[in-house]
């Protein structure tokens, strides 16, 4: 349990440091969504650039089975070695974002 209490610190630190992050538009708002009792974790940016609707997940963090699994990444951000730098085994975060033949070519767990 200790583990996964500590992944959940470690996403929502994370998270939280990007999402202080102003988009360009003005009228877009970033939202933090974090999901502690299933484990998923979001920044969304909701808002308007003119005319057009903005509804984005930059990001999707999960915990399952007690790994990290990185659903989603729109930045430029290296999650997976930002979360190894704070200490998370390779093993332990999954790059759900790469289709499952071929996690095994990644220097990360495979699920």
């Amino acid at each position: 349990m200790a583990k996964l209490d500590q992944y959940r610190e470690y996403i929502q630190n994370l998270l939280t440091k990007y999402s202080s992050y102003q988009p360009l538009e003005e009228d877009v708002e970033i939202q933090l969504i974090f999901d502690t009792t299933r484990d998923h974790y979001q920044i969304l940016e909701i808002g308007w650039d003119g005319y057009d609707r903005i509804y984005n997940c930059a990001i999707h963090l999960d915990i399952k089975d007690e790994k990290i699994w990185i659903q989603r990444n729109m930045t430029d951000i290296q999650i997976a070695q930002e979360l190894t730098e704070m200490g998370v085994p390779r093993q332990d975060i999954v790059l759900g974002l790469q289709p499952s033949h071929l996690r095994q070519y990644t220097q990360y767990g495979v699920a």
